[in-house]
C-alpha cells in the first residue's frame, strides 16, 4: 500500500523528452518551477511552499523543507497540479535540455534515491525532495558536483532528467564502478559513493579527464548520463569565446555570413 499518490504516466520523444501524467480525481503531481508543458481542463495549479511532501508540522517544517531546496539550487516553491473534475485528466512536463527522463518507482528502490542537485523533474504528491550531504569531506571538496546532492524519498513515482543517453547499472555487493564525476545522475541509498584520485603524473597533467574519479561500490543501482550539462555548457562557452581560424584571414566577416552568423 502506497502512502503517496498513485499515478500513471507515458514518456514521449527521444532527444527532447516529456512525461505525460494521467491523474484520477483528486490525484496530485508536484513539479519543479518551469517544467510544466500542458494540461487538460479540470486540473488546477497551486504554488506550494516547501519540499512537496505531505508532512505536517506547520509553517516551520515547511520553511525547513524550502530551505533545504534552496541549498540544492532549486526554488523555494514547487507547483502542485490536482485533478478536481471527473474522469481522467493529463498533465505533461518537459526536460529542460537534450537528454532522457528517468522514471523511478521509489517503492521498488528502497524508498530513497540520491541524485544530482538539478535532476528532479516531477513526482507524485507525498514525495519529499531534500538534501543529501556527502559523508566524506573529500567527496564534497573534489566531487565535481559539490558537497550537497538531492535526495528523493517516499513510496511513489518520481521522475528525473539527465543529459544525453542514460545507462542503468546494477552493482553486485563489493563491485566497484569508477566514473567521471559529472556523469553520475543518481544511485540507490545502499551504494557507497566516494572520490578517488586518478594517480600518475602523466594522467594528472596530460590526461584531460580531471584529477578525480567518482567511485561507486555496490550493492545497488546507479544511473549514468553521457552528456553532463556542465560539460555541454563549457564547450559552448569555449566555442563562443574563441575566434575560429577558418573565419580569420581570408573570409573574415564573410565566413560568419556563410555559416548563418550575421553579426
Amino acid at each position: 500500500m502506497r502512502s503517496n499518490h498513485e499515478i500513471d504516466y507515458r514518456i514521449f520523444g527521444e532527444e527532447m523528452q516529456c512525461v505525460e501524467i494521467e491523474l484520477d480525481p483528486q490525484e496530485t503531481v508536484v513539479a519543479e518551477s518551469g517544467a510544466f508543458m500542458y494540461m487538460d481542463n479540470g486540473i488546477q495549479m497551486e504554488t506550494i511552499f516547501g519540499d512537496g511532501s505531505n508532512s505536517g508540522g506547520g509553517f516551520f517544517n515547511k520553511l525547513v523543507g524550502a530551505g533545504k531546496r534552496l541549498l540544492t539550487g532549486e526554488s523555494l516553491f514547487m507547483t502542485a497540479f490536482t485533478h478536481t473534475a471527473q474522469g481522467k485528466a493529463r498533465v505533461a512536463f518537459a526536460s529542460p535540455y537534450p537528454g532522457k527522463i528517468i522514471p523511478l518507482d521509489l517503492q521498488q528502490l528502497g524508498g530513497k534515491i540520491i541524485c544530482q542537485k538539478d535532476s528532479f523533474l516531477c513526482a507524485a504528491k507525498g514525495i519529499s525532495v531534500g538534501i543529501e550531504f556527502q559523508k566524506r569531506l573529500g567527496t564534497g571538496l573534489f566531487g565535481g558536483e559539490g558537497f550537497i546532492m538531492q535526495k528523493i524519498e517516499g513510496d511513489g513515482l518520481a521522475f528525473c532528467h539527465a543529459g544525453g543517453h542514460i545507462i542503468e547499472r546494477t552493482l553486485n555487493p563489493g563491485e566497484t564502478l569508477r566514473i567521471d564525476t559529472g556523469c553520475v545522475v543518481a544511485y540507490t541509498k545502499e551504494v557507497d559513493f566516494d572520490i578517488q584520485f586518478v594517480g600518475g603524473i602523466k594522467n594528472t597533467l596530460f590526461g584531460g579527464e580531471g584529477f578525480f574519479f567518482a567511485s561507486l561500490r555496490g550493492p545497488g543501482k546507479v544511473w549514468l548520463q553521457t552528456l553532463p550539462i556542465s560539460r555541454l555548457a563549457s564547450r559552448i562557452i569555449s566555442y563562443g569565446g574563441v575566434r575560429r581560424k577558418e573565419e580569420g584571414s581570408i573570409l573574415g566577416g564573410l565566413g560568419n555570413l556563410l555559416d548563418g552568423d550575421g553579426r
